[in-house]
This record gives structure tokens, sequence and C-alpha cells, in this order.
């Protein structure tokens, strides 16, 4: 996905560097640079925020044309250009972009806009952010640095190869199209996973040597009273030999052809569904992996899928699991009461 220039990867991903202070950039080809703090690729989307402690500039001027790059969610936003001896424990003034002549207001309410008849409209510009960045200083000025930039792609799609762990890469050196490769066990350890596991090994023999120590000690207290116990009971014996008595030993039987699944009648009961030539009638797209064989689904395959929880899966597959299990792979829904709800 992201590359560095020289390396071969997907087109407009190449903007991706470090500086000097190990500090991770992403150019924008009319917007300059912004600091990346995360990337999830699981959702495709990337977190922004301005090295220069002035997000509210920097979104007056936004412009992702020539990027792969969207914004995740929009909402419009006035700036407002006010005298500068404003109350500002009534207003939230944007500092970077006020200075002794004027201070800066920007609000997404137009009714506030209106209110505000003495300011001068700078600019209406639509702002991408996250969820919860939209949500602030409605009905009153914001001076939107509680929020970083939030920015999406949507070509490639690499959501299933993340999803089930493994590598989004191109098809060829002459495509576009994306493949999923299998990952190498250590390519999926990445960033704070990576941390974690090297603090959590250092902290390991401080947990292990005194249970080890102690395990040591209770097997040798263990085996003490066995032999105690042993030798107890060949006294007991030799003392009672000319005494035994035939005595019958009940042996518990146990019936192996017991199960812990289900039966063919009742797996039976789960319904069946056959995929369109698009594999567009699963519902969720998390769904086009069978969670049990983790092969991707074809046209025309035939499903079964669970209803209590609408988890799908080949027939095969779901079928066999069911015979030794009575709960669904995936979440661990018990079958009996999706058979209740359903039939």
């Amino acid at each position: 996905m992201f590359h560095l220039p020289q390396d071969c990867g997907y087109p407009g991903f190449d903007t991706l560097r470090c500086n000097s202070q190990d500090l991770l950039f992403l150019g924008l080809p009319h917007s300059g640079d912004f600091l990346v703090r995360d990337i999830d690729y699981l959702s495709q989307q990337i977190q922004l925020y301005d090295p220069n402690d002035c997000l509210p500039g920097r979104l007056l001027t936004l412009n992702l044309s020539s990027s792969p790059f969207v914004g995740t969610y929009y909402k419009n936003y006035t700036f407002l250009g006010c005298s500068p001896g404003l109350d500002r424990s009534q207003f939230a003034v944007i500092d970077c972009l006020s200075n002794a002549t004027m201070s800066v207001l920007a609000t997404s309410s137009m009714a506030f806009v209106r209110a505000m008849n003495s300011c001068n409209a700078i600019a209406t510009v639509p702002i991408p952010g996250s969820w919860s960045f939209q949500n602030i200083g409605n009905g009153f000025s914001s001076d939107l640095t509680n929020g970083d930039l939030f920015l999406s792609w949507k070509v490639p799609d690499c959501r299933i190869c993340e999803a089930t762990g493994r590598i989004c890469r191109l098809a060829s050196s002459s495509s576009l199209d994306s493949v999923c490769d299998i990952a190498p066990t250590y390519g999926r350890i990445r960033g704070r996973k990576f941390i974690r596991i090297i603090g959590f090994s250092a902290f390991l023999p401080f947990v292990i040597l005194p249970a080890l120590f102690i395990g040591i000690l209770c097997c040798k207290c263990f085996l003490a009273r066995q032999q105690i116990r042993l030798h107890q009971s060949n006294i007991v014996n030799a003392s009672s030999s000319n005494n035994s008595r035939t005595s019958s030993t009940i042996i518990p039987q146990f019936d192996n052809n017991v199960k812990t699944g289900l039966d063919d009648s009742t797996i039976e009961s789960c319904p069946k569904v056959i995929l369109d030539e698009n594999c567009s009638n699963i519902p969720r797209s998390n769904d086009l992996v069978c969670s049990i064989c983790l092969d991707e689904y074809v046209p025309k395959q035939t499903l079964r899928f669970i209803p209590n929880c609408e988890h799908y899966f080949h027939v095969e597959c779901i079928d066999n699991w069911l015979r030794i299990n009575s709960t669904c792979p995936v979440c661990r829904t018990s079958p009996f009461n999706f058979v209740a709800e359903h039939f």
C-alpha cells in the first residue's frame, strides 16, 4: 500500500516518509505535509495533524485533488474575521490565524454567522474530520483544535486481506489489481505490538522463575506424600493378607457414542444460500471468507448460515463443525437458541 518513491506500489501512496526526527509525514500534492498519528488498514483510514499546530489554517486551504484520499466525514464551517477585542470567555478564537488587528472565528452555524453581523465572512469550506470532530462547535464558534484530520481511501480495497491476516499486494508489476498474499508471522508484528512483545519478554523471567520454583516444591511435597501413603498401604495389606475377602470392583462405564455436537436433522434445518455472480447476496462484507477453512467464497457456491447470528460458512465446513461442536465457530452462539426461535 504505502511505499517509498523508488519502490513499486500503488500510485499516490508514495508520499509517506520519515524526517530526521523519525516522525512520519504524509505529503498531499496541493496541501503540503502533515504528521501521521495513526494508520488503520482495516478501515482504510489515516489520521493526520499539523506539524505547526495550526490545523484550522491548513483546513481553510485544504485541497485533496490529485491524491487517493477523501474525507471520512464533512461539515461546512464558515471562517469569520472580527475585531480583536472579542470576549474570549464567550468566543473560541483561533489564535494561530488571529493577529493584533483581527480575531478569527469558525462556526458551523449559519445562525451564528448572521448574529455576528459586525464580522466579515472569510470563507465557507467543507472540513473533513472524525465523527466526534463533526459534533463540536454546533451553534457556537470553535477553534477547530479538538480533532485531527481523518482521511480514508477506497482504492485499492485491502480490507479483506487485513481482516484475514494477509498481505495486500499488486497482482503484477503491470496491473493495478490487488490480491491477498499469505503474511509471514513476523510481518504481522508492527509498531506498538512489537514494543509490547519486547516489554513482555523482558518481564517474563520474573514471572516464570518464581512460578517454576514453587511448582518444583509442590511436586516434591506431592511425591513425598505419595510415598508415605504407599508405605502405609503396604503395611495394611501385609497385616490383613490372612483375612482378605474377595470383593468386586465396580468400573464406571462411559458411552463413547455421546456427542457434544448436533444431529444431522438439526444441522439441515439451518438455511442455505447460493452465491450470485458478484457474491453480493451476503449481507456483511467481512463474511466473504469462510472462518473455518479461511478460503474466499466464489460465485455459485452453496453456503449455510446460522440464523441467530447470520454468520456464513461453506456447507461442508459448518456441517462437520456442528457435528462435533454445538456453537457457532465465530461468536459461540448456542445453536439450540436459534433452533427454538426460528423453527
